[in-house]
């Protein structure tokens, strides 16, 4: 199934060589994307419609070998879903340390009330109420890095893991002059 044109990216480039970084010495289905060429997919894929398919047209200016045409969309599908995997353990990383971080936060809170609890009822009478109320504040703040994990820092990261999942299935096609 053709992706409308409204989800075509489309690369303009002299020869297929531009598209995959020069310096990987890995065959050619597991090399990686160029970094500028990546940017650039991946950033006008942010832009497309979320619910439909993408697709990838590269205008060459030059033919590319029939083996590297046919090629090309495996290579650059394996290349997203290698990102896609890398993105996948990262978000798994990330809500890891934010339930040890809610561990340890909570349990911070509990010792600061629980000191709060004997700073009320220390002889320093003038003192008392700043003591308890440093510790709340000092617990509540311990919680600030947990909370920031779990209402706000995983989205983008499984924002990115959805498009590059998008990415590792777009179809590739080449646009070549003949000869």
């Amino acid at each position: 199934m053709n992706p409308p044109d409204g989800n075509r990216i489309e690369v303009r480039l002299r020869e297929l060589a531009q598209l995959f970084n020069s310096m990987d010495p890995s065959p050619f289905i597991d090399r990686d994307l160029d970094a500028a060429a990546e940017e650039f997919i991946v950033s006008w894929a942010r832009e497309l419609p979320h619910k439909e398919e993408l697709e990838l047209v590269v205008h060459l200016a030059t033919p590319p070998t029939e083996e590297r045409k046919d090629g090309t969309q495996e290579a650059v599908r394996h290349y997203f879903a290698s990102r896609k995997d890398m993105k996948r353990r990262e978000l798994r990383l990330l809500l890891r340390r934010g339930r040890f971080s809610l561990f340890i936060g909570v349990f911070f809170l509990a010792a600061c009330f629980g000191l709060s609890e004997l700073a009320e009822r220390a002889p320093l009478e003038r003192w008392n109420e700043f003591i308890s109320l440093g510790l709340h504040i000092v617990g509540w703040v311990a919680m600030w890095r947990p909370i920031e994990i779990f209402l706000y820092d995983w989205w983008p990261v499984r924002s990115d893991w959805r498009l590059l999942g998008r990415l590792a299935r777009m179809r590739v096609s080449i646009v070549a002059p003949t000869g």
